[in-house]
């Protein structure tokens, strides 16, 4: 996979825009994010599945806890029938720092994910589910298929250790938030002891490193514009992931605390040139490109995340510069 995420804390406009450019650049994956405050990730998706030929796409990632994970399944079998046959479904627990205004932080977890996309996979069989865990079904069933079936690619997005050996043995592949070597590192062990317990019948397995990237021909603004998507995943980095870089763990949560609260410029200016090293990928095309491709020893693949760069449509071409060096 040659992925990139795209944010719709723009229109939805500027997003299919930027995913029609993203396809001709040479990307084959595009990811839209999820979070309540910022635009439907499906409605765009909808937008630039009418836009684009051939990339795969889909939410990335969606969570089963704000949609009902049936209800979620039906979105993405919409996507696929749109896109005829090119949806992919991403899911995992969501962003702590956004559940947390939704009172749904307690709510996170390995079980309902795993639920929600096997609950998904039967119903895009055309098997009625009736469920009583981490959600409620009872004879629930889609009037329609899918034109991919059940064949729906799933990746999971996490970065824990049993998420990891949870994607590596059930699904189609894992979008692991990480930017830095040593996490991706890591994450290999995790997958390589889900993969130990994985059938055959599953196929082909893809880590993919979904990096925090911002691209530009000056480093400074490209590590400037680094710093908002760097404050989200230091405040939902788990403690260890804080150890291994040396980044402060109260200093972490105070950057949490002012998301959840609004203060996003208050969050921002806590980020720390040590944060930006570790979290992203942050510079001009060579140093992106040098840093994607120490991710490559370890992973399958890369997906190009946010902010992508101080100018996005340029950074769209820049990214898909790197990432050729990169490969």
């Amino acid at each position: 996979m040659r992925g990139i995420e795209l944010t719709p804390e723009h229109d939805v406009s500027r997003v299919v825009d930027l995913a029609r450019r993203a396809e001709r650049a040479g990307f084959d994956t595009v990811f839209t994010s999820c979070h309540y405050n910022n635009r439907d990730p499906f409605v765009a998706l909808s937008g630039i599945a009418r836009a684009t030929d051939e990339v795969r796409l889909g939410p990335g990632v969606a969570n089963p806890y704000e949609t009902h994970p049936v209800r979620l399944a039906s979105s993405v079998a919409t996507l696929d029938e749109v896109s005829d046959g090119r949806a992919v479904f991403g899911i995992g627990p969501g962003d702590p720092s956004t559940l947390r205004n939704l009172g749904l932080l307690d709510e996170r977890g390995l079980r309902p994910v795993l639920e929600a996309f096997k609950s998904a996979q039967a119903l895009w069989r055309g098997e009625r589910v009736t469920h009583d865990g981490t959600f409620v079904a009872e004879d629930a069933g889609l009037n329609y298929a899918p034109p991919s079936g059940d064949s729906i690619p799933v990746y999971v997005g996490g970065e824990g250790p049993h998420m990891c050996r949870m994607a590596a043995k059930h699904a189609d592949g894992l979008l692991f938030n990480g930017s830095h070597p040593e996490d991706l590192a890591w994450a290999r062990e995790r997958v390589h002891e889900g993969l130990d317990e994985r059938p055959e019948s599953r196929g082909d397995f893809d880590l993919a490193a979904y990096a925090s990237v911002s691209v530009a021909d000056e480093e400074a603004t490209a590590r400037e514009a680094a710093r908002p998507p760097v404050a989200f995943i230091t405040a939902g980095a788990a403690p260890p992931v804080l150890e291994r870089h040396g980044v402060d763990a109260e200093r972490a949560e105070a950057i949490g605390d002012a998301i959840s609260a609004g203060s996003f410029s208050e969050a921002f200016e806590r980020v720390t040139p040590a944060m930006l090293d570790a979290f992203s990928a942050a510079g001009t095309p060579e140093t992106v490109g040098d840093r994607l491709g120490s991710l490559l020893e370890y992973a399958d693949s890369v997906v190009v995340g946010a902010p992508l760069g101080p100018d996005l449509e340029t950074a769209v071409d820049l990214a898909a510069t790197a990432l050729d060096r990169a490969e």
